[in-house]
């Protein structure tokens, strides 16, 4: 149970220097096999969000294109088929890939108004807080969209997070299709000022950036957009892994927890002990403990936080703790936050988690016999919640992210957003709210609420489409036609650009014995996609219906 040998993802920017390949494409056909036989005989429980079909047809192809690729292209190919499985503990070992990789020493950051230039090299400190909108004339979410795949990611956050770093690397780009060939001076569009540019940067051997927890650390030669007059709580005393802080203006006590591990100085139950003696004999009204940076640990260590707030009949009450996620909260920090939502009265604020609720996390390292780069497979299933609460993230109660400005200004909008929180008409429980709505008939205020709900960017991270859709199937599964059938024409009322959406409600009328209904609705299905997935089962249905 304890995460032994967790390893968090390094990516390919922090990498030393390696030697050429004298691989031959037999000796990479040799590694495919035996990481393809390997995964089936003792990993077949990976098998969860992609098919042993995929993964295998991935495989085949990659071995066939092997004699045509150059070294980068091949290790990327590996890394495209271990990322298949989105978890991030189960990856390649990039920094140990017998290629040599450059990167342009450049730092990106993806806020919610862009991606932009956070920190870089001070050749480049001009350039720093431009804001990017092309890498070789392709549209930034374009280039983003390409390398993804490179990315073992568990959900989208985990790409905000660690994924830019990929736009960085020629070798990536190139393999990826980003660029036409491999060269190490790579134009970006940028844009300042509301004035767009071209500049063109230098890779230089790939090497160690001074960042912690994905912001640079500006020194003699690197040089941060942020104004570093002062110094944001959350990124205050990186010496620490916590930190506890009082602010008398709002009697608030902010905890700044970002590793699931013991500080040399203090460990985790000294410190909280500390921190709740000092909630205990003070004017302190809140509680907020910040995991935004937290990429997780050793999870035996979550007790003493958890059993401490609960413990604390002043802080674990409605509206006295703040939770804060972000895109780096995940492994052993996804479990804390499971049982904080599980166990306390938490109000979390921010973005969502980058681990999904359950995962797969602790991996063993599998060696390939001729290139000698690991790979790291998950073998370890944590399931803090049960299976019909698992989700693609822990959303937060009330969302909200961090704009350049806010950052270069040194502005904390999630930090603010938990002080000032007051709960007024904000539904903790959306779709609990929702389905209170349904159960007792009030189908006028459902209505209202729902579409009201959609649009209110607090609830942005509520995947309403899908968990709506999930409720008009377990009424479905109970044969109430009518009920399912109203739950599914709602959400083709609040997502009517869904083709999945009027794909189910032409199964309920279906299941209903409507099937002049069912034939509408499975038709605008296919008009919504008709080169999809969601087309394809419409289609199929209507052969059924018409008996063919």
């Amino acid at each position: 149970m304890k995460k032994t040998a967790l390893l968090l993802l390094v990516y390919l920017l922090a990498y030393g220097a390696f030697a050429q390949t004298s691989l031959s494409s037999a000796d990479w056909q040799s590694d495919l096999r035996f990481l393809q036989e390997t995964v089936h005989k003792d990993y077949s429980f990976l098998f969860k969000k992609t098919t042993a079909e995929k993964f295998n047809a991935s495989v085949d192809k990659l071995y066939q294109e092997i004699p045509k690729l150059q070294p980068h292209e091949i290790v990327a190919g590996f890394g495209r088929i271990v990322s298949s499985f989105a978890y991030g503990h189960t990856d390649i070992g990039w920094e140990q890939a017998p290629v040599k990789y450059h990167v342009l020493p450049l730092n990106l950051y993806w806020f919610s108004d862009g991606v932009y230039i956070e920190g870089a090299h001070k050749d480049y400190e001009k350039l720093v807080g431009a804001k990017v909108l092309k890498i070789e004339g392709l549209a930034v979410e374009d280039a983003m969209k390409a390398i993804r795949p490179l990315v073992p990611v568990e959900n989208d956050q985990y790409f905000k997070a660690h994924g830019l770093d990929f736009l960085v690397i020629p070798e990536a780009l190139h393999a990826q299709k980003v660029t036409k060939t491999l060269k190490n001076a790579i134009t970006f569009t940028l844009e300042r000022d509301g004035k767009s540019f071209e500049q063109t940067f230098t890779a230089v051997d790939a090497y160690r950036f001074p960042r912690k927890y994905g912001f640079v650390n500006p020194g003699n030669d690197w040089v941060s957009a942020r104004n570093q007059a002062t110094t944001p709580l959350y990124l205050k005393n990186f010496d620490k892994i916590y930190y506890y802080e009082y602010l008398p203006e709002s009697k608030t006590v902010y905890v700044r927890h970002s590793q699931i591990q013991d500080d040399p100085q203090e460990n985790i139950p000294a410190f909280y002990d500390r921190v709740f003696d000092f909630i205990e004999k003070n004017d302190v009204e809140k509680l907020v403990i910040d995991v935004r940076l937290n990429g997780g640990g050793n999870n035996y260590k979550n007790k003493p936080v958890v059993t401490g707030i609960i413990r604390s009949e002043k802080i674990n009450q409605p509206g006295k703790l703040y939770v804060l996620l972000g895109r780096r909260t995940f492994s052993a920090c996804q479990n804390l936050v499971n049982e904080l939502h599980s166990y306390t009265n938490a109000i979390f604020v921010g973005e969502p988690t980058s681990e999904n609720i359950n995962f797969y996390g602790d991996n063993r390292r599998v060696e390939l016999p001729k290139s000698k780069m690991p790979v790291y497979l998950s073998f370890a299933w944590w399931q803090d919640k049960p299976q019909w609460e698992n989700a693609d993230w822990l959303a937060p109660h009330v969302a909200v992210d961090m704009s350049f400005e806010d950052s270069r200004s040194n502005r904390d909008p999630v930090l603010d957003a938990a002080l000032s929180f007051s709960g007024q008409d904000l539904v903790l429980n959306p779709m609990g709210y929702l389905r209170r709505l349904f159960t007792e008939q009030k189908i006028d205020l459902l209505q209202s609420e729902a579409q009201k709900m959609v649009k209110d960017p607090r609830y942005r991270f509520v995947d309403f489409e899908t968990e709506i859709n999930d409720s008009g199937y377990d009424l479905l599964q109970d044969k109430e036609f009518d009920a399912a059938i109203y739950v599914f024409q709602l959400n083709t009322q609040l997502f009517p650009h869904s083709a999945n959406a009027w794909d189910s409600l032409g199964e309920a009328h279906w299941r209903a014995g409507k099937k002049d209904k069912a034939v509408e609705y499975y038709n605008k299905a296919i008009a919504l996609d008709p080169k999809g997935s969601v087309g394809d089962n419409a289609r199929k249905m209507l052969k059924q219906i018409n008996g063919d």
